[in-house]
């Protein structure tokens, strides 16, 4: 492959947008090289401005269920657009999509929704209403777990469970991040010390049920169990953060995976089928809190857009209509991962995986990975020239050791094949 085209690309952004690229990631830092710069996309696939073509278990991060550029949901975007790609007022959209929403997601809890424009502004959201309903000015966070960049979720693990967090960003003040307590992931005795330590100040805990930003590490069932225990006897909020599983792990995200039902839940760009958007629910109770009903202020000029909310509604229409979309997601997933493992096992390299329903990750680890400590733990540099190999065989992994991967609807068994005889031939190589 040649990527004559996309280093000249990189080195004129790079002129202009800090470090060339509109969000950290991209910019291949973990795994060394250029990054290809994309032309277009087309079902499972990428295409860059060299003219290579891969195939691509990234999926712009997770909401391209159906692959890029899908026609009804691209029909949908091209109809609304033409009538106006924003109002900054109330259309029928909005309250369909939110009908839409809470009706799939089938939580008692869940009765009404307020739409944002990413996941950052509806985890954001989602805080300041737990602080404004409960009164209080502390939550707790997990090590591990990405929530977007506000300044009170930008902390780093101290250095035990009960040490108030450091700024991980420069520009986020201490005495905000004093507000937020760190625990360990999978671990509830770093969340019991958290309560001790502040025992009536905690709005609520926030979590990823399902991680997909230190590689995928769900969550333990008994350890979701008691969390809600915790959170319910101390009148604090459980927030879920389903800004990457949600419609993703399954129909109802997280849920099903755990007998917990949580107090907030935010969602993210699936919901708008890749438009950005996002959006946070909770119970009429807790919403009636928000601006204009209650003395919470939250609010967005491009939120609820009509573009974003059309793209949403055919992309849930589609879920919804789709026969045993979610067995086959999870079904090409494990074919994935399990040739993944078995590669490994036969050249001697030990990685283990993980799986929930259209997500994936896996880790060159010789054992169980739980938490973002154990994650740390895995071979980033093989999995930096792993990455590279791949690139190269036409395969297109996240670039981060520490990101999720996902399927969609159009990779066959057939094209994980392909990938599964990339990585074997990648591997063998190194």
């Amino acid at each position: 492959m040649k990527f004559d085209k996309s280093v000249e690309a990189f080195k004129e952004a790079q002129r202009y947008i800090p470090g060339g690229v509109n969000s950290p990631v991209r910019a291949f830092g973990q795994v060394g090289g250029t990054p290809p710069f994309i032309k277009k996309g087309k079902g499972a696939w990428l295409y860059d401005i060299d003219g290579n073509k891969y195939l691509d278990y990234v999926q712009s991060w997770g909401p391209l269920i159906f692959g890029h550029a899908d026609k009804e949901i691209t029909e949908a975007i091209i109809e609304a657009a033409k009538l106006g790609s924003s109002f900054g007022a109330p259309t029928e959209a909005e309250t369909q999509l939110a009908r839409m929403i809470l009706s799939i997601y089938a939580h008692p809890g869940l009765e009404k929704i307020r739409f944002v424009s990413s996941g950052t502004e509806a985890v954001m959201s989602a805080i300041r209403l737990a602080r404004g309903y409960t009164g209080r000015p502390d939550i707790i966070k997990f090590t591990g777990c990405y929530h977007g960049h506000s300044d009170s979720l930008l902390v780093k693990a101290g250095s035990g469970a009960t040490t108030f967090g450091n700024p991980s960003s420069p520009g986020v003040p201490e005495d905000l991040i004093k507000h937020t307590l760190l625990a360990r992931y999978n671990d509830i005795e770093s969340v019991k010390a958290c309560f001790e330590s502040s025992p009536h100040t905690i709005a609520c805990v926030i979590i990823e049920p399902i991680a997909g930003n230190m590689g995928l590490v769900p969550a333990k069932k008994e350890f979701m169990r008691a969390l809600a225990d915790l959170c319910a006897a101390h009148g604090t909020l459980l927030i879920f953060d389903e800004v990457m599983s949600g419609f993703r792990a399954s129909l109802q995200g997280a849920l099903p995976y755990y007998d917990v039902k949580p107090d907030i839940v935010t969602f993210g760009k699936v919901i708008g089928g890749g438009m950005p958007v996002g959006a946070f629910a909770a119970s009429r109770q807790i919403m009636s809190h928000l601006s204009p009903e209650g003395p919470i202020y939250q609010a967005g000029t491009l939120s609820g857009n009509p573009v974003a909310m059309a793209a949403g509604l055919a992309m849930l229409s589609k879920i919804v209509a789709t026969k045993n979309l979610y067995t086959k997601l999870e079904s090409r997933a494990r074919q994935l991962m399990a040739g993944f493992e078995e590669i490994g096992h036969r050249r001697g390299i030990p990685i283990v995986t993980n799986v929930r329903g259209s997500m994936f990750g896996f880790f060159f680890h010789d054992g169980a990975v739980e938490d973002y400590e154990t994650a740390l733990e895995s071979d980033t540099k093989l999995f930096a020239r792993f990455h590279q190999g791949m690139l190269k065989q036409g395969i297109y992994l996240a670039c981060s050791q520490f990101e999720a991967g996902f399927i969609c609807e159009p990779m066959t068994k057939k094209l994980i094949d392909r990938t599964l005889e990339a990585a074997d031939s990648v591997l063998g190589a190194l």
